[in-house]
């Protein structure tokens, strides 16, 4: 069997209180869509750094994986820490533009990992 050379391992924001807010909205998915954010997620892992399509940057240290599901998109904005993949924050998108509040909790992440990391 061969074994797969990650360039990057995935791990999940946690909050102060414990949640890992990115692990519990893929709970909440259907199983299809979980695979499709899956194997875009690991499409990054092995690939990194990438581009478009799947991958955009959206500032300084943030990045999202782009996901086509059947029935809508869902991105999953994360940062890079050395060779680990932090999944910040994941929602499904309803319009064209990246929403402010979903940019906003993602960023308020990112300072928090960035803070505490420390």
């Amino acid at each position: 069997m061969e074994q797969t050379n990650f360039i990057l391992t995935v791990n999940f924001y946690r909050t102060d209180a414990g949640n890992e807010p990115v692990r519990d909205w893929l709970k909440e998915l259907s199983r299809d869509d979980k695979r499709i954010i899956g194997e875009d997620i690991k499409t990054a892992q092995l690939g990194w750094p990438l581009g478009m399509p799947l991958i955009r940057k959206m500032d300084k240290n943030l990045w999202e994986v782009r996901s086509s599901l059947p029935d809508g998109i869902a991105r999953v904005l994360f940062t890079v820490d050395g060779s680990q993949m932090i999944l910040l924050h994941g929602f499904i998108k309803k319009s064209n533009k990246t929403p402010q509040n979903e940019l906003k909790t993602a960023t308020a992440r990112l300072g928090n990992y960035w803070r505490y990391k420390q």
